[in-house]
């Protein structure tokens, strides 16, 4: 097991922000985040005593390995660890969410600052209900599985796992990532899906992964396009 510095805080605006001035190996623990961001500048709900909030200073894993490919790598850390921890399945949807039910329970955020990388890590866990406004797009392992978790079991299988999963693309390279990730999510081919976010919304069908972790998309109209920012979610069927 790699060595690690934890701090435990009981309440902060990011553990993001906190990790920044910490070095590589410190991981940023909060029970609480008032500022919590995700991906494009989104909020992430933070609420106090029940789901798992934390930041991990890290060194880059290997030479090659760009954020997408990083954050594909944690992706599959989390869903492991999760799967290990509930004995539920997650899927995975491109580029950083991790799903039970087609309901968001995780997502990743991934930063590089010099050179250090910063990975937050939201989890919902015990949350027994969302606000109406994400209601219906998110879960928690409690609503899930119908039982609560331990928050810190949960750290220690994602921390160990996102060492396993760093280490193997530092030796095996960006390759086993994408191999891995293509079979472990349900999003990156043969999927209907909107593309929404980097100034454009389009509908198409997932055509797989690119060398660097971007994800193709054939659009409506039939043009092939690379998706490098925003996200993807399925096409909801009209009854």
């Amino acid at each position: 097991m790699a060595a690690r510095r934890i701090i435990r805080l009981r309440k902060t605006a990011s553990t993001m922000e906190e990790a920044l001035a910490h070095p590589a190996g410190t991981v940023v623990v909060a029970d609480e985040q008032t500022a919590g961001r995700g991906r494009l500048g989104r909020a992430w709900h933070s609420e106090p005593g029940t789901g798992l909030y934390f930041s991990y200073a890290l060194k880059p894993p290997g030479e090659g390995a760009g954020l997408p490919i990083v954050t594909l790598a944690l992706g599959l850390a989390v869903q492991e660890a999760l799967q290990r921890v509930t004995g539920v399945a997650c899927d995975l949807r491109w580029p950083n969410d991790v799903l039970l039910n087609e309901k968001k329970c995780a997502g990743i955020l991934v930063e590089m600052h010099g050179e250090k990388l910063v990975a937050g890590v939201g989890v919902n866990v015990n949350q027994t209900k969302f606000p109406e406004a994400l209601a219906g797009i998110a879960t928690s392992l409690w609503i899930e599985t119908g039982r609560e978790h331990s928050r810190e079991e949960l750290l220690e299988q994602i921390l160990e796992a996102i060492d396993a999963y760093c280490a193997l693309l530092a030796e095996e390279g960006p390759d086993a990532i994408l191999r891995l990730y293509s079979r472990s999510s349900s999003y990156v081919s043969g999927r209907r899906v909107t593309v929404e976010g980097a100034g454009a919304t389009f509908e198409g069908v997932t055509e797989g992964l690119d060398a660097r972790g971007f994800l193709w998309v054939r659009a409506a109209g039939g043009g092939r396009r690379l998706v490098r920012a925003g996200g993807v979610r399925p096409v909801r069927s009209v009854k």
